[in-house]
């Protein structure tokens, strides 16, 4: 089984700065990509950024210029360094790492943006 821990969510002010790790622990694995979502109240989870272990990455438009996405696949490890955050970034944000028949998810941490 393999269980994703994040860590680095907490309560900031508007303009302030996160990052947010996961690390990945269990049985031997090789992550084709990994990433991190998030879920606002009432709202559909989204893809935040993702990165590949060729080292491409996407990000959502929202985040674009604001979130980095870093990853080290041989320690099975991601970050999300959150900076000039947002209200609208409040959300529980979630680990994801794919392998080539599904996903995994982490538990979620909370980020709070205070304006």
């Amino acid at each position: 089984q393999v269980q994703l821990v994040e860590s680095g969510g907490g309560l900031v002010q508007a303009g302030g700065s996160l990052r947010l790790s996961c690390a990945a622990s269990g049985r031997s694995f090789s992550f084709n990509a990994m990433g991190w979502y998030r879920q606002a109240p009432g709202k559909q989870r989204e893809l935040v950024a993702a990165i590949t272990r060729g080292g491409s990455t996407d990000y959502a438009d929202s985040v674009k210029g604001r979130f980095t996405i870093s990853g080290d696949f041989a320690k099975n490890t991601v970050y999300l360094q959150m900076n000039i955050l947002k209200p609208e970034d409040t959300a529980v944000y979630y680990c994801n790492a794919r392998v080539v028949v599904g996903a995994y998810w982490g538990q979620g941490t909370q980020v709070t943006v205070s304006s």
